[in-house]
């Protein structure tokens, strides 16, 4: 479904090529990984071994009770980090929850929430950034307070997932945040409307 043309607004195309996304990301992952894990291992390196990660492990679970739960969490948080966009674009949208969509790009095998109306992108911004904020960086400073390294592992996990959206953002942040922004229904990207 193309979005429509509003009256009295020039309307832009901006997108990011999937391939390109994916490829990107596995290009920035072990740079962004090394420069997130650095920190939290000068701080806590001495609090953790072989052994001492092994024992994190409960007793009873074996190895492929531990590949189920860590399975269960990356999935149950892929499904969180769409809510968390719907949830957050809903709260901004005439229509509420109405205008939220969810859906999988099965050639990629990329899930997507989508907004079916436009908003400010100061709103779109947000609700692009949201994922990335409650589930990458809150999880890997509290971690950093804690040493806790399962919080670590998904706050990093969680961040690199929200690379897409940091691409997003990064495209829209130089737009006015006045702008209309519309979530492009088929691609990675969107539409700007701005007032002629």
């Amino acid at each position: 479904m193309e979005s429509q043309d509003i009256v009295g607004f020039r309307k832009e195309e901006l997108t990011i090529d999937m391939a390109k996304a994916q490829l990107l990301s596995l290009i920035y992952f072990f740079p962004c990984a090394i420069a997130l894990g650095l920190p939290f291992y000068f701080i806590w390196a001495a609090d953790y071994n072989l052994q001492t990660i092994i024992d994190l492990v409960p007793k009873g679970i074996g190895v492929g009770g531990a590949m189920f739960f860590i399975c269960a969490v990356l999935m149950g948080g892929i499904v969180l980090h769409e809510l968390l966009h719907g949830a957050t674009f809903a709260l901004f949208a005439k229509h509420g929850l109405k205008s939220i969509k969810f859906g999988v790009m099965w050639a990629f095998l990329t899930p997507y929430c989508h907004c079916k109306e436009p908003l400010l992108v100061k709103y779109y911004i947000l609700g692009a950034l949201m994922p990335g904020l409650v589930m990458g960086i809150m999880p890997m400073a509290l971690a950093l307070m804690t040493g806790n390294l399962f919080v670590f592992a998904f706050g990093l996990f969680f961040t690199l997932a929200a690379g897409g959206d940091f691409m997003m953002v990064n495209l829209l942040r130089k737009v006015d945040f006045n702008v209309l922004v519309h979530d492009h229904p088929s691609k990675i990207g969107c539409y700007l409307y701005t007032p002629v």
